[in-house]
């Protein structure tokens, strides 16, 4: 799976559309192989893109929980930590 794909579900607070798009847009990008469609193929991959996008907002939307929100800010703060760890 793509690094660049992160959760979005169970945030406060939830989940943009910009953000869903930017995932399934990298989720697109991994699957085609390409960051850049070429001309003949730009269509498809933006109709691609869309249409994931509908497919993960639908289920962001749709899914339940009983935990509470997690706080974006805390969640990037720990994966900074995790990665200045890594990459010290």
């Amino acid at each position: 799976m793509c690094r660049n794909i992160k959760p979005l579900f169970n945030f406060d607070p939830p989940a943009t559309d910009d953000e869903v798009h930017d995932a399934a847009l990298q989720f697109v990008r991994k699957v085609s192989g390409t960051t850049k469609p070429s001309k003949r193929n730009e269509v498809a991959f933006e109709r691609a893109v869309s249409s994931i996008a509908a497919c993960a907002r639908e289920l962001l939307d749709s899914l339940e929980t009983s935990q509470p929100p997690r706080d974006r800010e805390e969640v990037a703060a720990k994966a900074r930590a995790r990665s200045a760890v890594r990459f010290a």
